[in-house]
């Protein structure tokens, strides 16, 4: 695996680690990154986030089938709109009926509950969708989602949500929600954090003392029933390649299927790859984690963490099994 991943097409510098079922890890830096290199998360924040939001389900905080309205006092969408019936699941899911981001999510200046409003007027006005109809990939689902879980907790802020979320589970301690600002984070991709980090999240979420996995339908394909109406899988992001591959999403997960049409059992294999190349990865058939850290350039290089870890999935596969 050395060998492979030194001569690994990256244009940057990575670091790739996998850990199997007894707790072992493999662990490959190239040029200056390590696993306590900062980098920036892109969607790869989208299953922490999910993650976050489910415990609070659990807790009894916040119910799947809960709406926005119940705990978001501004919430601009009435009983008229088809989006007023748009749940919590739905925008865990990215099926909620919202296809348009406004550059607010971009804005550091921006408030996090302003934007979302301007998230709800948006999409109100303009994209004339209903929830549960479709799947689209966007930032503005999950958005939604962390206010609803402000408001549930009555907190200030996002912030707030995550500092319980670290103090609770001990996670996280190098790794900050802080992109385009503290104050206005992006859920769906605003997250700097270490290899080592994520690695400890996905152990973890593995070993089940973050969610109930069986009840918690994070592994559930929550797309199955719906058209994907838009996909970085098969189109790119941000100008970028695709795969041309038919994944199915779950709650701030893919359900990965290396075909042109998804005929693959759903949570075989889950991960949560970013725009700039950073892929985390939980392939539950073979009992292994594993993560591919780097910041390349948005969108053009979303695919060259998971090239990177395919180049040496059969050696991972006979390493986890030995």
């Amino acid at each position: 695996m050395d060998s492979v991943l030194s001569q690994a097409e990256s244009e940057v510098d990575f670091s790739f680690a996998v850990e199997r079922q007894d707790g072992r890890r493999y662990i490959f830096n190239r040029g200056g990154s390590t696993l306590q290199t900062t980098y920036e998360s892109k969607s790869a924040s989208k299953l922490v986030s999910a993650v976050i939001v489910l415990r609070l389900v659990e807790q009894g905080h916040l119910a799947l089938s809960d709406r926005p309205q119940a705990y978001i006092g501004s919430w601009p969408i009435g009983p008229s709109d088809p989006l007023f019936g748009m749940t919590l699941a739905q925008l865990l899911s990215l099926t909620s009926g919202l296809t348009i981001d406004p550059p607010c999510l971009d804005a550091g200046n921006s408030g996090f509950e302003a934007c979302v409003i301007r998230i709800a007027e948006d999409n109100d006005a303009n994209n004339g969708k209903a929830p549960g109809q479709e799947f689209f990939y966007a930032s503005s689902h999950l958005q939604v989602a962390g206010l609803m879980a402000v408001g549930a907790r009555n907190v200030e802020g996002w912030q707030d949500i995550f500092s319980e979320f670290k103090s609770q589970t001990g996670l996280f301690p190098a790794s900050s929600y802080d992109s385009p600002s503290s104050s206005n984070p992006a859920l769906a991709g605003g997250m700097h954090f270490t290899g080592q980090d994520y690695m400890d999240f996905l152990k973890a979420l593995k070993g089940g003392s973050l969610l109930n996995i069986a009840s918690s339908q994070l592994l559930t394909d929550h797309t199955a029933s719906v058209p994907i109406a838009f996909s970085p899988m098969f189109s790119g992001i941000g100008g970028g390649p695709g795969l041309r591959e038919d994944w199915h999403y779950g709650f701030g997960l893919w359900h990965e299927c290396r075909s042109p049409t998804f005929n693959c059992v759903a949570g075989t294999r889950v991960s949560s790859p970013g725009a700039r190349g950073t892929y985390p990865f939980w392939d539950r058939s073979k009992g292994y984690t594993g993560i591919v850290v780097l910041d390349g350039v948005f969108g053009t290089d979303l695919l060259t963490g998971i090239n990177i870890e395919r180049s040496v999935r059969s050696t991972v596969e006979q390493w986890a099994a030995c």
